[in-house]
C-alpha cells in the first residue's frame, strides 16, 4: 500500500460533480469547504462535454467521440463535442487554480474507470465497447496515456498539491455480473472475466504515481477486486452495504485501504446532526472489532454519491456537513 502511505488524507471531501453551471463558484465552495481535502468540480448540467463520461472522453488519446441520441459513441476525429468536453476541462482548471493559489496537501480529481467508459461509449454499429475485447483494451491504453496527460497539468497548475485521482466506476459491477443490456434492450453484454476486470484497472492506475481511489455509489461494490488491482481508497454509499460486505470492508480497514464513506445524502432532504450522521459508521466498526482509535486516519467522510441533483444550497450545506460529520467522528471515535 505504498501508494496509501504517500498522501495524508483530510478528514472529508466531495465526491465530483456541483450542480449549477458556474465553475468558479464551484471551485469556490469546494476549496473554501475542503480546506485539507478539496476535489476538482465537476458541473455536469452544463451539458454534453461537462456530464461524467463526455469529461473523460476528452481525456482520450487518439480515440475520439461524439454524441449521438444514445449516448457517447466513437468518431474518426474530435468534433464540436469533444472540443466542448477539453473547452469546460479547461475552465475549471482556471477556476480551480485560482482559489488554490499557495496550496499545500491533498487534492482529489476523478475520471471514468475503463469498465464504466466501456459500457458507456458506442463503437460505430452503436454497441457499447464492452462486447468488444480489442476495443476495450484500446480504450485502456487512450485512458491511461490520457489520464497521465491530465495529472501532469493539474501539478503544474496547483504545484503544492499532493494529488489522488479518483476513477468513477458506477458500471463495474453490472459488468462483472453481465447486467449491461445491449443496444436492442433485449440482451445484456456477457459478464467480463474478472481477472481482465482487475488487469485493466491495474493498467488504469499505473498511469498516476500516487493513490488512487475507486467510486461507485451502486450495490455491491467488489472491495476485495479493487483492493487486488491497487486502490488506496474505495469509495461509496454507505447506506447501501449488506451485511454480505462487512468481511470485506474489515479486511480493507486492517489491510490499510482507505474507506470513504458516503453518509451525507446526495439530493436535497433533511440533515441530521452531524454525530447522527456518522453513527452507523461507529456501529459498523464496533460489530467488526475494529479499535474506534483507528476510525479517523481509515475513513474518509463523503456525501453518498455526486450532487449534480442538488440545489446548490443544499450541496454547500452537505459539504460543510460532511465537514462537521468528520470532526465529530475524529473528536468522539466511541
Amino acid at each position: 500500500m505504498s501508494r496509501n502511505e504517500e498522501i495524508n488524507w483530510g478528514p472529508a471531501t466531495g465526491v465530483g460533480s456541483m450542480p449549477g453551471g458556474d465553475a468558479r463558484e464551484a471551485a469556490k465552495a469546494v476549496t473554501g469547504t475542503f480546506e485539507d481535502f478539496p476535489h476538482l468540480a465537476e458541473l455536469p448540467a452544463r451539458g454534453p462535454g461537462a456530464d461524467m463520461i463526455g469529461r473523460t472522453v476528452g481525456l482520450l488519446v487518439e480515440m475520439y467521440a461524439h454524441v449521438e441520441p444514445s449516448g457517447w459513441r466513437v468518431s474518426d476525429r474530435p468534433g464540436r463535442d469533444t472540443r466542448r468536453a477539453w473547452s469546460w476541462m479547461g475552465e475549471d482548471l482556471d477556476a480551480l487554480e485560482e482559489f488554490t493559489q499557495g496550496y499545500q496537501g491533498s487534492l482529489k480529481v476523478q475520471a471514468v474507470g475503463p469498465w464504466t467508459l466501456a459500457a458507456a461509449m458506442e463503437l460505430r454499429g452503436g454497441e457499447a465497447a464492452l462486447g468488444d475485447p480489442g476495443a476495450c483494451r484500446d480504450l485502456v491504453a487512450s485512458l491511461a496515456e490520457g489520464l497521465r496527460g491530465h495529472l501532469a497539468q493539474v501539478r503544474r497548475r496547483v504545484p503544492g498539491a499532493r494529488v489522488a485521482l479518483q476513477l468513477d466506476e458506477p458500471s463495474l459491477t453490472a459488468v462483472l455480473r453481465g447486467r449491461v443490456p445491449t443496444a436492442s434492450g433485449y440482451r445484456t453484454h456477457r459478464a467480463v472475466d474478472r481477472q481482465v476486470v482487475e488487469g485493466a484497472l491495474r493498467d488504469v492506475m499505473a498511469a498516476h504515481d500516487g493513490p488512487v481511489i475507486v467510486h461507485s455509489c451502486a450495490p455491491e461494490v467488489p472491495f476485495g477486486l479493487l483492493r487486488r488491482a491497487g486502490a488506496a481508497g474505495i469509495s461509496f454509499d454507505f447506506g447501501l452495504l449488506t451485511e454480505r460486505d462487512e468481511e470485506a470492508i474489515g479486511e480493507a480497514v486492517e489491510g490499510g485501504t482507505t474507506l470513504f464513506a458516503g453518509v451525507v445524502g446526495s439530493t436535497d432532504g433533511p440533515l441530521s446532526d452531524p454525530a447522527g450522521s456518522v453513527m452507523g459508521v461507529r456501529t459498523l466498526w464496533r460489530r467488526l472489532g475494529l479499535n474506534p482509535g483507528t476510525l479517523a486516519e481509515s475513513l474518509v467522510v463523503t456525501p453518498s454519491c455526486g450532487l449534480a441533483g442538488a440545489s446548490p444550497v443544499y450541496a454547500r450545506a452537505a459539504l460543510a456537513h460532511c465537514v462537521k460529520a468528520a470532526r465529530s467522528l475524529a473528536d468522539n471515535p466511541e
